[in-house]
């Protein structure tokens, strides 16, 4: 019941202010500034949350280079301990110490100090080894852990970069919707309407819209099976392979998977993929493409170019949030192991993918 609370003041402030005729007084907002104000307000909550983000993956970041730092230095105390037994084991080899040693087991008068000495050699030489090899351990996991502390301070400059970006952004923003807002007529009614799109925003909209994502994710892991099971579903032409969906079937699969999509279909057109649809108050748009993808593995990888929620398009942030969190592609060697795609297309109705043969 949480949830609902606010959805019938919010529903009446859309209607009142998005959906005004065309004429209006002189001072008041136009139904297409309010889309405006809504919209960047809207993204102004969304950039804030990735300010967090950023924030909290800083924190991350500078406790873990803290760690390296304290391992790496931890591993320098015990390389030159290392370093020191290696030099000795070096030192001996070059001065002829061991030969000596060999020289002696070679010079046994009987089998039995023959075998007795020989058995010492080896157990010196085994413990040099040992030695040896300890040094090169050490020696590569201190260059591991100064490698990852690079890295570390890499993505932790980036993230300052980013986060000062965000910071720009919003304060562009702000700018513009108190601009907007004290030119609106009625900055009272204007401000009650953004914090009831604020409020069901972050109460229903956001996990609404994971939520469809979430079950996007889900039956994309299914899709591999659905496709062998599709007569004509895969062609083959030599050594490449053909996957061709269409947009039915998709959507077909989709509703069998998940009665969510049941208001809700993907549209295939050239270069673009949309889906649509809503339920009760919720509006949702989608638009983006595939690519291939080879890192960390060969998929089919789907980004989002836009999402529109309930007439207000979301900001990159808020994309690439989703992006990261749900994993909507699909991986054609689920499908047939000795493959991997090349390439992927969109025409009308139709998601086209070419498949060649990987050992």
């Amino acid at each position: 019941m949480k949830h609902r609370y606010g959805i019938p003041a919010f529903i009446v402030c859309i209607i009142l202010f998005i959906q005004l005729p065309s004429t209006y007084a002189y001072g008041e907002s136009s139904p297409q500034d309010t889309h405006e104000i809504l919209q960047k307000s809207l993204s102004i909550v969304e950039i804030d949350h990735e300010i967090e983000r950023i924030g909290e993956r800083q924190k991350q970041l500078d406790e873990q280079r803290q760690a390296l730092s304290l391992q790496l230095q931890e591993q320098e105390e015990q390389i030159h301990i290392q370093q020191d037994r290696a030099g000795a084991v070096v030192r001996s080899y070059y001065t002829g110490e061991r030969d000596s040693l060999l020289m002696t087991v070679l010079g046994a008068r009987s089998f039995k100090d023959l075998f007795i000495l020989f058995d010492y050699y080896q157990i010196i030489m085994g413990r040099d080894q040992a030695v040896l090899d300890k040094y090169q351990d050490r020696y590569r996991s201190l260059q591991q852990t100064s490698s990852q502390i690079s890295q570390t301070r890499s993505e932790l400059s980036e993230l300052k970069i980013n986060l000062q970006h965000q910071r720009e952004r919003v304060l562009v923003l702000q700018k513009e919707v108190d601009g907007k807002v004290a030119a609106s007529g009625d900055a009272a009614v204007m401000q009650k309407l953004m914090d009831e799109l604020t409020s069901y925003w972050e109460n229903i909209g956001i996990y609404e819209v994971k939520r469809y994502f979430k079950a996007l994710a889900a039956a994309m892991q299914n899709l591999p099976q659905f496709i062998q099971e599709q007569n004509g579903g895969i062609s083959t032409t030599g050594k490449t392979y053909t996957i061709r969906i269409g947009q039915d079937e998709l959507n077909t699969f989709l509703r069998s998977q998940n009665p969510i999509f049941e208001d809700f279909a993907f549209e295939f057109e050239k270069d673009r993929i949309t889906a649509s649809g809503q339920r009760d108050q919720l509006q949702l748009s989608i638009e983006g493409h595939y690519t291939v993808e080879n890192e960390p593995q060969n998929s089919i990888r789907f980004h989002v170019d836009k999402l529109v929620f309930n007439q207000l398009e979301l900001p990159d942030t808020t994309r690439h949030m989703l992006e990261r969190e749900f994993d909507l592609g699909f991986y054609p060697q689920k499908i047939l192991s000795f493959v991997k795609a090349t390439e992927v297309s969109t025409s009308e109705g139709i998601l086209e993918v070419k498949l060649a043969i990987s050992f």
